[in-house]
């Protein structure tokens, strides 16, 4: 069974390396990259060089900074059974790989199968995250899923039309792509497994200045999906509780930060959720069979020499 692993990035080099020296490691000949360059510039041509002989990578540019069409850039021109969309910025532990495709080998009827986030430095990272393993439904989506962690038989992603490209980093809706795309899967009839022990590192960036400043976006992007998919009252409303308790606990510690980050998720949950078209969803997009025309193009060749 072969694994093609979708990575969109933009602006980043050192850590696509570190990504790259994980993925090496993995030890899996089965294995493809498929590398959507969002850059403007070539920044990126000595890491592909210094990796090309130890990782098969197929290098392809777009000039649209958009994560969801750089993902499904990658996934028309994936030739795995198997797909996963790492951020640029992930670690793949030992054995990942193949936990993974042992995942998908033990179960025929499986299509997706994901896991939660792991902070560098130990435990659990950002998020809430089911304790136990299991099938995945419209309650558990919301603490199994998250998209650097979410792995997909390639012609199940293909059914679905892969990620809505009116969601996600890049658009107004910033977050929740991938649970919408599970429960998508999940509605069509499709089998979704969590997996607890299925880490993958990512920088652990709740309560920091970033995250303060991306929340609202992230927010609006959960609100929506949440309304889009017509879950029970049961299940959003904590969604909007939690930070509204979280933010008042904060001002009363005099923490700031945490305070502004508590209200941006909220203001931006609840601008969501009353975002037109939310209740009805939107069309979704069809998938490319190929990059259009003007969008993307092959990486240039890279040079018949270039050092690690």
């Amino acid at each position: 069974m072969k694994l093609s692993l979708i990575v969109a990035t933009r602006g980043r080099d050192r850590e696509l390396g570190a990504l790259f020296e994980s993925l090496a490691a993995q030890d899996e000949p089965s294995l493809e990259v498929i590398l959507v360059d969002q850059n403007a510039d070539d920044r990126l041509a000595p890491i592909v060089a210094a990796w090309r002989d130890r990782l098969a990578i197929t290098w392809r540019r777009s000039a649209w900074a958009h994560a969801n069409h750089a993902r499904n850039l990658g996934l028309a021109l994936a030739r795995g059974g198997i797909v996963g969309f790492p951020d640029d910025d992930c670690l793949f532990p030992p054995g990942l790989v193949a936990r993974v495709l042992a995942g998908f080998a033990g179960d025929p009827g499986l299509a997706i199968l994901t896991g939660p986030a792991a902070s560098p430095a130990g435990g659990l990272g950002s998020g809430r995250w089911r304790a136990e393993a299991g099938a995945i439904d419209a309650t558990t989506v919301w603490t199994s899923v998250i998209e650097f962690n979410l792995f997909l038989r390639r012609a199940v992603a293909l059914a679905m039309g892969g990620f809505d490209e009116r969601l996600g980093p890049g658009t107004p809706l910033g977050s929740t792509e991938g649970n919408d795309l599970v429960l998508r899967a999940i509605r069509a009839g499709h089998a979704a497994r969590y997996d607890p022990a299925q880490r993958i590192l990512h920088p652990d960036k709740r309560l920091t200045p970033v995250a303060v400043e991306r929340a609202a976006l992230y927010g609006r992007g959960m609100g929506f999906v949440l309304r889009r998919h017509a879950v029970p009252a049961g299940t959003w409303l904590p969604f909007l509780i939690r930070p509204l308790g979280g933010a008042l606990l904060a001002a009363a510690r005099g923490n700031g930060l945490a305070a502004r980050y508590y209200l941006a998720t909220l203001r931006g949950r609840v601008a969501g959720f009353l975002t037109p078209g939310a209740a009805s969803g939107l069309p979704l997009p069809a998938l490319p069979d190929a990059a259009p025309s003007g969008v993307t193009q092959p990486a240039p060749t890279l040079p018949a020499t270039t050092g690690a």
